[in-house]
């Protein structure tokens, strides 16, 4: 029998599939970004693209990933899942708070861009993993 409350199994693949397509966003946001730069001023949309925007989302790409994936885990023990989302925050942390890969354009974009791209692929992984224990 299983132990754990019935409405949290269900959350488990919503949670991963929240999870993908928000560091989806932020992959294809920071990915963008530098193009984007050179439009905005003319619209007037600079707010949309400040730091405190960037870092939401990757505070809300570590919550959603720690949760779901150790959860995950829990369920389907495969480490594989969890071995990419571990660089993939490191390199969104390190894109937002290491101000020299901060403050240039084209390496934060591409390690913002790589990093959320990495949390995606964990978050298939865990989705695909935990299928397989269902079965």
């Amino acid at each position: 029998m299983n132990a754990t409350p019935a409405g949290s199994t269900a959350a488990r693949p919503t949670l991963d599939r929240v999870g993908m397509a928000g560091s989806l966003l932020c992959a294809v946001h920071c990915a963008i970004l530098p193009v984007v730069f050179v439009v905005l001023p003319s619209v007037g949309l600079a707010l949309a693209l400040s730091d405190r925007v960037e870092l939401a989302f990757v505070l809300f790409a570590s919550l959603v990933g720690t949760v779901s994936l150790v959860r995950g885990f829990r369920r389907h023990r495969a480490g594989l899942a969890l071995m990419l989302l571990a660089p993939g925050l490191a390199l969104l942390w390190a894109g937002v708070r290491w101000p020299p890969l901060h403050h240039a354009a084209v390496p934060h974009a591409l390690a913002m861009a790589a990093g959320g791209s990495l949390v995606a692929v964990a978050h298939f992984l865990n989705l695909r993993f935990a299928r397989r224990a269902r079965a």
